[in-house]
């Protein structure tokens, strides 16, 4: 085993920690934006770790060099696909969960529904506030 394969293997297993550690947040996380969060975050560090690993384990190669292609392509998209999904969400009148409320998937609060606006009591959903651009 040389050098460059264990690299790759760090690499690879490093990126497979970061996939796992985002879907956890997925399931354990209360609300869209936080899981958003977390699932952006780790799935773009993740993805890069795996395949540059892959990358060191071909070599200096075309397949090299197609496979830091899709790394730099990964990271320069999924930040911004996350982004305009969040925004998109927010603008839509989904409102994140804060801390003191009632958790988003709580079926024993007849007030709070995923998507309504913090303090609206009958759990309508916002009209959408105009471009602040």
């Amino acid at each position: 085993m040389s050098v460059y394969d264990v690299i790759a293997l760090i690499l690879v297993i490093a990126g497979a920690f970061f996939l796992l550690v985002g879907g956890v947040g997925v399931v354990r996380l209360p609300d869209f934006f936080t899981r958003t969060h977390a699932v952006g975050k780790t799935d773009t560090l993740g993805l890069v770790l795996a395949v540059l690993g892959i990358a060191v384990h071909e070599g200096p190669s075309l397949t090299g060099v197609k496979l830091v292609a899709v790394v730099v392509f990964v990271a320069l998209t999924n930040p911004v696909g996350t982004h305009a999904l969040v925004r998109s969400a927010y603008m839509s009148g989904l409102r994140p969960w804060f801390k003191g409320q009632p958790m988003p998937d709580d079926p024993t609060d007849d007030h709070h529904h995923a998507g309504a606006v913090s303090g609206a009591d009958d759990g309508a959903v916002a009209e959408p506030e105009e471009d602040r651009r």
